[in-house]
């Protein structure tokens, strides 16, 4: 209805109708001092047909694709991309010492982060993030590559591979203290299985001794399950490239510097294998590797995540025969079907 004007006080004009068998319509009209009169109708469901069209498309707008097989996805194609490491790795000191390898790959890799932020216009994380950030950058860029890239340098391809598929279990534990989360028991036995044939897998093939490599490469697990951990937890708080790309603009000054003083003390023999393996541990498996890992863990959770990388070792002895030439030991079919029923009982059991 519609109300005249000239009135300087609001006036409440209410109206009661039966609408239709089902339901009544009150409608209430509030004029105020300029004559408009404002209306509000609430409508009882009973003679509504169109109020369940209505919840189906609000529910079919608010509802979400489950996040798990997306998040498997991209762990796993994370994981793919760090078999790669070791074998590109072995490639790049074929040019570069370990040093300059280590500097020059942070160095490029953190000037594709910083080409992509500036792209995207990120804004600079907040301060709180910032201590986690630093953790992701000295156990991801900066320790883990360090030290595994000292260990190639008397350790094969495979038998550091098999050395560090113990990642996922200190991974695992990590997360297990960092975010105060449980896992269940039926994890845990598949996860410490999976350790413990990887383990074996070791002491076999080194004939039970440990050398500085292997010390190096049992530091490397340490700060790499850090990291891990660390960026797992930021990668829920912003996105995972975000992650990686503060991570790495936060080493860059250090690796610029470092990247200056390693060339002019050692040698450089540059050729295709070196460049492949250069290019690939710094836009392969330091940025991409990291942003889908990261975006993979945020999504499934860390613990299932880790143990996806129980599949890395095995992964990498394939590429050290395909591109490296080395002997593939007769235990890894063995090994393999340990480790992926492993996998497959982690990734069932409650978290």
């Amino acid at each position: 209805m519609r109300a005249q004007d000239s009135a300087t006080a609001a006036t409440t004009i209410a109206v009661t109708t039966t609408a239709r068998p089902g339901g009544t319509v009150r409608t209430s009209g509030t004029v105020g001092a300029s004559g408009t009169g404002r209306t509000s109708g609430a409508r009882s469901t009973g003679g509504d047909a169109t109020a369940p069209a209505r919840r189906a498309a609000a529910d079919t707008s608010g509802s979400r694709t489950d996040p798990l097989p997306r998040g498997t996805l991209l762990a796993a194609l994370g994981v793919l991309s760090f078999s790669l490491t070791f074998p590109s790795t072995v490639w790049g000191l074929e040019s570069f010492g370990p040093w300059s390898l280590v500097a020059v790959r942070s160095t490029l890799a953190a000037l594709v982060a910083g080409a992509f932020l500036l792209v995207g216009r990120v804004p600079l994380p907040e301060r709180r993030h910032w201590a986690g950030l630093a953790v992701v950058a000295g156990g991801v860029v900066i320790g883990f590559p360090l030290l595994t890239t000292l260990a190639l340098q008397t350790s094969t391809t495979s038998h550091a591979a098999v050395v560090v598929g113990l990642l996922p279990l200190t991974t695992a534990a990590f997360a297990a203290l960092r975010t105060r989360r449980r896992p269940s028991r039926t994890f845990w036995f598949a996860a410490v299985s999976g350790a413990v044939v990887v383990l074996a897998f070791t002491v076999q093939q080194s004939g039970g001794a440990v050398s500085k490599g292997d010390l190096y490469l049992f530091g490397a697990l340490l700060v790499c399950a850090a990291g891990y951990t660390e960026g797992g937890r930021l990668a829920r708080l912003m996105p995972g490239w975000h992650v990686v790309g503060w991570a790495l603009i936060l080493c860059l000054p250090l690796m610029a510097v470092g990247s200056a003083v390693a060339l002019s003390l050692e040698p450089v023999h540059l050729n295709a294998h070196g460049v492949i393996g250069l290019v690939w541990v710094a836009a392969g498996s330091t940025f991409f590797g990291l942003y889908v890992w990261y975006r993979g863990m945020a999504s499934i959770g860390i613990p299932k995540a880790s143990q996806l990388q129980l599949a890395q070792p095995l992964l990498t002895l394939v590429w050290s025969v395909v591109l490296l030439g080395e002997t593939l030991p007769l235990a890894a079919p063995i090994a393999a079907v340990a480790v992926l029923v492993c996998i497959a009982v982690t990734q069932r059991a409650k978290s």
